[in-house]
């Protein structure tokens, strides 16, 4: 069985600003490359993006609504059309999953863990659903029809058994910017998006980022330590 002492303390940055999109994914690439060639440590990376849209390897075109509203991505993740913007804490996740069991499927399972454990924090029942990517809640009432939302997406990618890009949470994120997408390209009546803040909790960026932290301890029997400075206030400039 895996110990919290069996792997290394992982790097913890949270920008305070808006990051830069295509600047964000050019410091991942460095980081994975250097984590990969020269053993730098791992690095869980928090930060808003500006309104913008990426499109994932499986995105279809007619998923894309409104293609003037905000700026479009290609991400190089798995996955569909997703959503950033403020008000959504993303955490790009440079894990070397090599050495972390060398299983993709499990890595996954871990991030869907990472968020339930995290919402659980909040008493919000986080769940994950066959055949919709992604962690869910379910607002269904007494015999009525079926209504799940989707709280936190997952988008990932592996180079050389490194990971990145990871997973956002929306904690109060304006919910009518998701129109302009179908959102992972589910579509399906009674399936809608949500947010910490729309289920009637006062939460804060900082409350979510503290949940973030000790979920993660958790889940991936990891210890954090800050990530020197620059990196802590957007290094991807």
């Amino acid at each position: 069985m895996r110990r919290m002492t069996d792997f290394p303390p992982v790097e913890w940055a949270v920008s305070p600003a808006p990051v830069d999109y295509e600047a964000a994914l050019a410091f991942m690439q460095r980081r994975v490359q250097a984590i990969r060639e020269t053993g730098a440590p791992e690095l869980v990376w928090l930060l808003e993006h500006p309104p913008l849209y990426t499109a994932g390897t499986s995105a279809r075109a007619e998923d894309l609504k409104d293609a003037g509203r905000f700026p479009v991505y290609e991400a190089g993740r798995g996955g569909q059309y997703t959503y950033h913007g403020p008000g959504q804490r993303v955490a790009y996740v440079m894990l070397d999953v090599g050495q972390r069991g060398r299983d993709v499927r499990d890595f996954v399972a871990r991030l869907e863990a990472w968020i339930i454990e995290a919402l659980d924090q909040f008493n919000v029942k986080g769940e994950i659903r066959d055949g919709r990517v992604g962690v869910w809640v379910d607002r269904t009432q007494p015999g009525g029809p079926l209504r799940e939302d989707k709280i936190a997406a997952i988008g990932l990618r592996l180079k050389r058994w490194v990971s990145f890009h990871g997973i956002s949470l929306n904690v109060e994120p304006d919910l009518s910017h998701f129109t302009g997408i179908t959102p992972c390209g589910i579509s399906e009546d009674g399936l809608g998006v949500t947010s910490l803040v729309d289920l009637g909790l006062p939460v804060t960026m900082d409350d979510a980022d503290d949940a973030l932290k000790k979920a993660f301890r958790k889940v991936f029997l990891s210890e954090v330590v800050d990530a020197p400075a620059p990196l802590s206030e957007a290094q991807a400039s």
